[in-house]
């Protein structure tokens, strides 16, 4: 296990390496931040100062060097527009995001697994189709446009839901909640079944195929024979040798809700990462962006450490010793 994981920090600060000279130059090599965060007015005199400032009179190389440098402290740079940490920007948005993401992916679960197992157990009957032929709408339709339909129908309409903004919140250690709290959970509710609905569609199709794979299984025909009750079959022998592959999936996807739930929080105007970063692409605001990709970078990569460590416990036959 030690072996393991001192092989995969190394390999994790390659990536990271890698990744920050890529987000790094594909940020700072386009367009140019002074035309649009300096007045017009401004003599040759401030425009000269402004761009020390923001240390864009250096060559790309050394503002590189220099970027790595402070990010080895913690520092990411300072904010163009709002002239504060970059990073500290990012982790003020960062609990709304999560907790819209994290609600997204649990309503993925808690909805996909038991639909995909009722479709892959009787996949001929009217239930089964009927859950896979809606299962097609979660990957066919736009994101931005279902989330439109639902602020039409919930809020407009019917007027159950709110249409916007984050509700009531409770601080806990800090970091505010919005699911603690009535106001909040409402709130929550719409932008997390927008961002979970291609999640579900996945995760009903994953389920469903990796329960009719294991049905035909030697070990499920002999637990059958063994005279072993049905939902024990399910629960035991098919749901758990299924569970690997949707792992693998709804962990990566989880890191995918976090970097794409850009659409959603713009339609439901949730203060997450989202709104933060669509107004520094405006303004090319540089070190948020590049503040942004990094973490989205960083997180990935946790979730693939925290995935091949599942794996150890949800399959025996996987070791993570040293393996040639």
């Amino acid at each position: 296990m030690l072996t393991f994981l001192t092989r995969r920090v190394l390999q994790s600060v390659l990536v990271l390496l890698v990744m920050s000279l890529l987000v790094f130059l594909g940020v700072y090599a386009i367009g140019n931040p002074v035309d649009i965060l300096i007045s017009p007015d401004a003599n040759q005199a401030e425009r000269a100062k402004i761009i020390a400032a923001f240390g864009l009179d250096q060559p790309l190389w050394r503002q590189y060097l220099l970027f790595l440098q402070n990010a080895a402290a913690g520092n990411l740079g300072r904010s163009f527009a709002f002239a504060t940490p970059a990073l500290g920007l990012i982790l003020e948005r960062f609990p709304a995001t999560m907790e819209l993401a994290a609600s997204a992916m649990l309503l993925s679960v808690l909805v996909g697994i038991p639909l995909g197992l009722v479709a892959g157990l009787r996949p001929h009957g009217l239930v089964g189709k009927t859950i896979m032929t809606v299962s097609i709408l979660g990957f066919s339709l736009p994101t931005f446009w279902v989330g439109l339909m639902l602020i039409m129908v919930f809020a407009v309409k019917l007027g159950w839901l709110p249409a916007s903004g984050r509700g009531e919140t409770v601080s806990v250690l800090g970091v505010p909640l919005s699911f603690l709290t009535v106001d909040g959970l409402r709130h929550l509710l719409l932008p997390a079944l927008n961002l979970a609905l291609f999640n579900i569609a996945l995760v009903i199709r994953l389920t469903r195929a990796g329960a009719q794979e294991a049905l035909q299984q030697d070990y499920v025909r002999f637990a059958r024979a063994k005279g072993l009750k049905n939902s024990r079959i399910i629960g035991v022998h098919v749901l758990k040798n299924i569970l690997i592959p949707i792992v693998t999936v709804v962990a990566l996807q989880f890191g995918s809700l976090i970097a794409f739930a850009i659409v959603t929080e713009t339609v439901f105007a949730w203060p997450g990462m989202g709104k933060l970063i669509i107004d520094s692409i405006r303004v090319l605001d540089r070190p948020v962006i590049v503040a942004y990709l990094m973490l989205i970078v960083t997180l990935f990569i946790v979730i693939n450490l925290v995935v091949d460590l599942l794996y150890s416990f949800l399959d025996p036959r996987v070791r993570l010793a040293e393996a040639k």
